[in-house]
């Protein structure tokens, strides 16, 4: 007699938050009920800014697109007056190839 595959399979992909649930994340200044980016809060910008120095996209962030426009003036302004590093402090040598290597460690 052959088997019977009327069962569900036993990953559900059914949940929420997972990476392919198509459900976006809520905007951290619309959950707070905040009208303006403040460029002079830099604790909030640098969840915004990854570790080499560069504005995270509103895929990563989760933030609506008023707010992440709002983000990335603030973030530039706040270079401009030097809040924010433009750049990480880690300095990174590259070889003739264009690949990277960290200094310090080198040594």
């Amino acid at each position: 007699m052959a088997k019977q595959r009327n069962r569900r399979p036993t990953r559900r992909r059914d949940k929420k938050g997972g990476p392919g649930s198509g459900r976006r994340k809520p905007c951290p200044y619309c959950k707070d009920k905040i009208d303006r980016v403040d460029y002079k809060d830099i604790g909030t910008l640098r969840r915004f800014v990854s570790e080499r120095g560069k504005i995270r996209s509103r895929r990563i962030t989760g933030a609506c697109r008023r707010h992440q426009r709002q983000i990335a003036q603030a973030v530039k302004r706040a270079r401009e007056l030097a809040l924010l590093n433009y750049v990480s402090e880690d300095r990174i040598e590259r070889d003739d190839r264009g690949r990277g290597r960290d200094r310090d460690r080198d040594r």
